[in-house]
């Protein structure tokens, strides 16, 4: 891998990392009722933010990786998979700005929409999340996105999918709420916050675990 790849890699860790930790950091700050919701709400956004640049940079990883040819016609095989999976993240990661840029803007118009904007990942967003974890979960397109950090590849892709689903339990919360049923806001929170800290600790064995480290090191003196 040459040297702006790994470098690369090591930026994606990190964004991922940092946002994720807004994530959970937004659910704290919600928690308490002297707090003003706008700023659990702002925390959320920008680690929206933080989330799409990650997802950025791993789809041009993931397109590099790819042979020439495949790089324009970028056919649904097995070899172009990862590539899939890092562009159905990248969808993901802009419905959730969308999602908590709408809440900032609005949370004082639409108090009764609040828990559905600001606290729970959009259903469409979490779902998308949810597919692009399956894809990265099949050994082929574990072993292109990981191969550098091979012995911890499937732990990370499994707390990658770990983390989908706990955002999908929040993005269904928030769908009850929507049909004016009844909605668990502990499950919420529980959902989103663990969900982020499942994407966090992925995110740190990808590009900033001593091993990752180690592993990158080792390249760029070969």
């Amino acid at each position: 891998m040459t040297a702006p790849a790994a470098a690369m890699e090591r930026w994606t860790g990190l964004l991922f990392v940092i946002g994720a930790a807004l994530f959970a950091l937004g659910v704290l700050l919600s928690l308490p009722p002297a707090l003003p919701p706008l700023l659990s709400a702002v925390t959320y956004a920008v680690g929206a933010v933080f989330f799409t640049a990650a997802a950025t940079l791993q789809v041009v990883l993931a397109r590099r990786a790819l042979p020439e040819a495949e790089r324009r016609s970028l056919p649904l095989r097995a070899r172009t998979a990862d590539w899939l999976s890092a562009a159905i993240q990248l969808v993901g990661t802009v419905l959730f700005n969308v999602n908590t840029i709408d809440a900032v803007l609005t949370i004082g118009a639409r108090p009764e929409l609040v828990d559905v904007e600001v606290w729970v990942p959009d259903i469409v967003g979490s779902s998308a999340f949810l597919v692009s974890s399956a894809i990265a979960i099949v050994p082929v397109v574990r072993s292109r996105r990981y191969f550098r950090v091979a012995d911890v590849s499937q732990r990370i892709a499994f707390l990658n999918l770990a983390g989908s689903v706990l955002f999908g339990v929040s993005a269904v919360s928030a769908l009850e709420l929507r049909s004016r049923t009844d909605v668990s806001l502990v499950w919420a929170n529980i959902g989103t916050f663990f969900g982020a800290l499942c994407f966090l600790v992925a995110a740190w064995l990808f590009g900033w675990s001593p091993r990752s480290r180690t592993a990158r090191g080792g390249e760029a003196q070969s």
